[in-house]
């Protein structure tokens, strides 16, 4: 069984030696009587970081004591992920490209040379290819499929994928990644085991790294022989899936519907969202009406419509999305729960309903704190009219004990 585990270490000493192939143009260029020759020695090394390879040259022998002139490299290679060339100029002997490890790696290169001699003008040399395709490995059919990845609300990624058409009896699977703030590549922080073995990696937000290459392989071990490799080179931050929209609320004034919500929680900056409402309006005649928006005004979380005249009921949901200005794609949200507005005929209020309403509250306040007043006022008449009354029965009974007769006096007390 490949002890996979070592994956990196056998990685960063393997190297890409390109066979040189015819060149583009075969006639000989020379200015002010030089040899315009293209590089010497191109030679393409893989540190083991996953398809960033290194391509290293010499300077033509033709040009090796040249004086009063600037020499430039023309580089061209091919970017398999994204199906075209990409092109660089260089006065360096050495460049730096992501290249997919699973397709032919293609390079093209030339010199520029640019003399007093030349009044100033540049003189391109032919252009050689070297290409380099790889052989393939690993038990065939055993390339897992679906690879896939997620970054939720900026908070975790998970890359998760399904095993190959063919798959042989104890096969394991390991995932490698790296970026360029890394020294080396790392094993998966965090297996995601279903039950029948890895399907996936949930990497922590601190293991990332976004507006930059980050790489992957996903390979494998069993009885029967190492599992084919698979490279992929993703952006994380064209992978972010919002959290779901929340605090959703519905209100009408004066015959329009306005809806409002709170942005999704998570890491997603406020200003990066894009928002989709979604309304579904339920006519009299039992009609449904459908429609969708797509809100892109920054930090807007607010969406309002007119109400349907012949309109029942108008029921709302949101999803949002990073938009183009934080980031090249991405994944929309769930859906929000449905909102609702109610029956039409307990829905619609006016704004003279809501001032009517306002007067009123007004209006009770005030006969609460005038009732309240005349209590107090009335409890303090009562008062003086009691202490009034008691004071006259005391001098009755002092009369009264002064003319009884002893012996009756305990009956006036």
């Amino acid at each position: 069984m490949l002890l996979l585990n070592k994956f990196p270490a056998w990685l960063s000493v393997f190297a890409l030696l390109l066979l040189t192939h015819e060149p583009v143009s075969t006639s000989e260029v020379t200015a002010c009587e030089l040899a315009v020759d293209p590089p010497a020695n191109i030679e393409i090394t893989d540190p083991g970081f996953l398809g960033y390879l290194s391509i290293h040259w010499t300077q033509p022998a033709s040009l090796q004591n040249l004086t009063g002139c600037t020499v430039r490299y023309q580089l061209r290679y091919y970017d398999t992920y994204e199906e075209r060339w990409r092109s660089v100029r260089t006065v360096k002997l050495t460049y730096a490209a992501q290249f997919d490890l699973e397709k032919p790696v293609k390079v093209r290169i030339l010199t520029v040379l640019k003399c007093a001699c030349t009044n100033g003008t540049e003189v391109q040399g032919e252009e050689k290819e070297w290409v380099y395709t790889p052989e393939p490995t690993g038990v065939a059919g055993s390339r897992i499929r679906d690879f896939h990845c997620v970054y939720y609300g900026k908070e975790y990624m998970e890359c998760t994928w399904e095993s190959g058409p063919v798959q042989p009896p104890n096969s394991q699977h390991y995932l490698y990644y790296w970026h360029r703030e890394m020294d080396e590549t790392k094993e998966c922080p965090e297996y995601i085991i279903l039950s029948e073995g890895r399907r996936g990696c949930r990497f922590p937000r601190e293991s990332l790294l976004e507006f930059s290459k980050f790489n992957l392989c996903v390979n494998g071990s069993s009885p029967a022989g190492s599992l084919k490799m698979a490279y992929f080179s993703i952006e994380v931050q064209n992978h972010v899936k919002p959290a779901v929209v929340s605090s959703v609320h519905i209100s009408e004034i004066d015959g329009e519907l306005k809806l409002d919500w709170s942005p999704p929680s998570g890491q997603v900056p406020e200003h990066c969202l894009e928002y989709e409402v979604e309304s579904s309006t339920t006519m009299e005649n039992g009609k449904e009406k459908q429609e969708k928006m797509v809100l892109q005004n920054l930090e807007d979380t607010s969406y309002g419509v007119p109400r349907e005249a012949e309109s029942q009921k108008t029921c709302f949901r949101i999803r949002s999305k990073v938009n183009m200005y934080c980031a090249d794609g991405g994944f929309w949200s769930d859906w929000s729960q449905t909102k609702c507005t109610e029956d039409k005929e307990t829905q619609y209020i006016p704004k003279w309903t809501y001032l009517g309403l306002v007067g009123l509250m007004v209006i009770g306040i005030a006969g609460v704190i005038i009732l309240c007043l005349s209590l107090w006022i009335l409890k303090k008449i009562c008062i003086k009219k009691i202490n009034k009354k008691d004071a006259l029965y005391t001098l009755y009974k002092e009369k009264v004990n002064e003319t009884m007769p002893t012996i009756l006096s305990p009956i006036f007390k």
